[in-house]
């Protein structure tokens, strides 16, 4: 389960979208997500999946891939779901049994809610799967260079985000090293009540933390001896430039906002 987490990887291909300008990648997945949100019915998220479906097919990012990064959120779909389920009211009842009420309206919100969710991961997964760290640390900081007359040191911000989801795979596999090797030493973690299981997760999280703050102390470290001393002065190896590509992404996601704007006017609405 551990090792099926993907959340914050880079997988390096030749596509169209890992070839995207960084900035526009940021700011097509933004408007993207809005544009799930803006969905009202069936038919306007059909239209949002159809597109996230040919960006991941164009993309070149397995399927294996993007199943693995929704097994993180297997309990939060099911519970969303569960609570949509028991507790509306709208429409036919289907089955009712004290604080229990099944409706057709809640099933279709049940699953317009999970399908808003699983749509909203996967958009989210593929600006890190076909972006790597550093460029988009790059592109966060280019977007938001105005905050720096606001004096707001925008660099570091976007550094700090970057480490942050860079580490995510690196603490998944140091999990997944600790579980294995206190298993071997005996400790089990599917077996007993909750206290026990917590007792037994405890020798994993403490050896984590203690890994954890080793890692970040000797990236701290090799960042000073490299004298790094901060955004200021510093050069780029590749200068950002927005293609014809980017400006055609840019007009093609609009087309797709006011595309679930009009589904929205002339289909019913679920929510």
């Amino acid at each position: 389960m551990i090792n099926d987490i993907t959340i914050g990887q880079y997988f390096p291909g030749n596509s169209i979208v890992h070839k995207l300008d960084a900035r526009i990648k940021l700011i097509l997945t933004f408007a993207f997500i809005v544009a799930i949100f803006l969905c009202k019915n069936f038919v306007s998220l059909g239209i949002v999946s159809f597109v996230l479906v040919f960006g991941i097919i164009v993309s070149g990012i397995s399927p294996k891939t993007i199943l693995k990064s929704l097994k993180a959120i297997i309990v939060i779909v099911i519970v969303t779901s569960l609570l949509q389920i028991f507790y509306n009211k709208d429409g036919s009842m289907l089955f009712e049994w004290k604080f229990i009420h099944i409706s057709s309206k809640g099933l279709m919100l049940a699953g317009f809610t999970s399908l808003r969710i699983i749509l909203l991961i996967i958009a989210g997964s593929m600006l890190t799967y076909t972006t790597s760290p550093t460029v988009l640390t790059d592109a966060i900081e280019r977007l938001f260079s105005p905050l720096n007359k606001l004096k707001i040191d925008v660099h570091v911000l976007a550094m700090m985000m970057t480490i942050a989801l860079s580490f995510i795979p690196i603490l998944i596999k140091e999990i997944d090293k600790i579980m294995s090797a206190q298993k071997a030493r005996g400790a089990v973690f599917d077996e007993g009540g909750l206290i026990k299981r917590s007792q037994a997760l405890m020798t994993v999280i403490v050896p984590l933390f203690v890994n954890s703050f080793r890692r970040a102390y000797e990236l701290s470290f090799s960042m000073e001896c490299r004298c790094y001393k901060g955004g200021e002065g510093r050069t780029r190896l590749r200068e950002m430039k927005v293609k014809l590509i980017d400006a055609l992404s840019v007009v093609f996601i609009a087309v797709l906002i006011f595309a679930v704007i009009l589904t929205n006017i002339y289909f019913l609405s679920v929510m």
